[in-house]
């Protein structure tokens, strides 16, 4: 790399360096730390203005340091050399420069740009600290490939995010629900299928099943975790492990433990990792069906919301912000409909993941990048989203009781538990009668049967048909 510097031109305009690579020299900004290859990838790619996000960026500062403690290690790296190349990835570990990591998303589909990102600025901060050059391809990517170190960055970002993040996201959210259902036990509804009314329920058995979704999504990553855990790292350019030294990949694997507190290990089959992104896939089909819980939990809430006088008004959502520009008073369930557009952006990545999984031509996926951006938001704004339900809607929802009783005496279909008494269809012409009259189904039946009063009220009591 040149420290050759250009001076002012007078005409406000940025100040740049010339740089070099394999390709010859460009023009790079004076305060940028990175070099060449990511000036030519900015120039290449002004495609979204989308930059990976800082999970990445992070793995891939700790993927560096975890290399040169390898490589010194193994003897292939000298220490001031290594020791000034971990100083520098942790700076990149800690998300202290992302602001020089500015290559577009839509890339190289390797990812390569991204990679020679890091290469040359902690191979620019190390050079500063040492005060000689170090290089950003012999140094700082030694016995690495882009093809194994983007593979690997996916794996280790993603597994972080679940492992800090979405687990105990859901598992808050969890507990909020099995909270709330606890105390609604006793708290008898009307029960619905197709939207229409059916057999009693109480609100914590309707509780319950939106928390055995959760515990199941639970149970999904923490089995996806695993194959998360498996890296491509050493296995460089196609999974032959060339240039790469010798016990590489499982020191590398063990350094990045030590750092991260995962269990990380190499693949035993590194052509596996690098060329497919099978388990990205799984990953995100794992938050697509997270996604699908969070929506039927929100909408099954904006419903129960409705109203407050011409909708079901079974609970009351709490109060955040005015509803409406025109309607004075009016206030909507926003958090459910926070929580639906993120389940609908879940969903939506998950089809780009899909698209991107199947571009593993022999030896390399070539649509890494997207696959990184899509999981790794994915993730986060699942996070943000199963916290903002729990602490926003779930946590004190109140219930409207008076509405639900009215509405459970009135219900038809508790006829249901006079089948085995009188059949089936003078049962229904109980219901349609107590239904065309709005009378209670309990009076109907006690004049259309024989069955006295007193039985009838205990087998139509909506508390022991739950």
């Amino acid at each position: 790399m040149s420290k050759q510097k250009a001076g002012k031109n007078g005409r406000g305009l940025t100040r740049s360096r010339i740089e070099h690579d394999s390709m010859g020299a460009l023009k790079v900004p004076s305060d940028a730390l990175y070099a060449a290859q990511t000036q030519r990838a900015i120039n290449n790619f002004p495609v979204s203005g989308l930059r990976l996000p800082p999970a990445f960026i992070r793995a891939l500062g700790d993927i560096k340091a975890a290399a040169a403690a390898a490589n010194l290690e193994l003897g292939v790296l000298p220490k001031p050399t290594a020791q000034a190349i971990i100083s520098a990835a942790n700076r990149v570990a800690r998300n202290e420069v992302d602001e020089h990591f500015p290559v577009d998303v839509f890339q190289t589909g390797s990812g390569t740009s991204s990679n020679m990102n890091a290469n040359e600025v902690i191979a620019g901060l190390a050079s500063a600290t040492l005060r000689r050059p170090v290089h950003p391809n012999d140094d700082v990517n030694y016995g690495q490939s882009s093809n194994d170190v983007i593979p690997t960055a996916i794996h280790v970002s993603a597994a972080r995010e679940v492992n800090d993040r979405l687990l105990p996201a859901l598992a808050h959210l969890r507990r909020s629900i099995d909270d709330k259902a606890r105390g609604l036990r006793k708290t008898v509804k009307t029960g619905r299928t197709h939207l229409m009314d059916a057999m009693p329920i109480s609100l914590g058995q309707e509780l319950s099943a939106w928390s055995a979704q959760i515990n199941s999504a639970e149970k999904r990553l923490n089995d996806t975790r695993k194959r998360l855990l498996l890296l491509a790292q050493g296995g460089t350019a196609v999974g032959t492990g060339v240039n790469a030294p010798k016990g590489f990949a499982r020191c590398f694997a063990q350094q990045l433990s030590s750092r991260t507190g995962l269990a990380f290990k190499a693949n035993r089959n590194p052509f596996e990792s690098i060329s497919a992104q099978d388990t990205a896939v799984e990953l995100s089909g794992q938050l697509k069906t997270l996604a699908v819980a969070l929506m039927k939990i929100s909408n099954d809430l904006r419903w129960m919301n409705s109203g407050p006088l011409a909708g079901l008004g079974e609970i009351e959502l709490k109060a955040l912000q005015p509803g409406s520009s025109i309607m004075p008073g009016k206030v909507n369930p926003v958090i459910p409909e926070s929580v639906a557009m993120v389940a609908a952006q879940v969903i939506g990545n998950d089809s780009c993941i899909t698209v991107a999984g199947q571009s593993g031509n022999f030896q390399l996926n070539v649509m890494l990048p997207v696959i990184a951006y899509n999981l790794l938001q994915s993730l986060e704004i699942l996070s943000n989203a199963a916290r903002l339900l729990a602490d926003q809607a779930i946590i004190d929802f109140k219930v409207r009781h008076e509405i639900i009783n009215e509405n459970l005496h009135r219900n038809p279909v508790l006829v249901t538990a006079l089948n085995a008494r009188v059949g089936y269809n003078k049962a229904a012409e109980i219901a349609k009668r107590a239904y065309s009259e709005g009378r209670a189904i309990v009076d109907v039946a006690a004049e259309m049967t024989d069955i006295p009063p007193a039985e009838l009220k205990k087998l139509l009591d909506p508390k022991k048909l739950t």
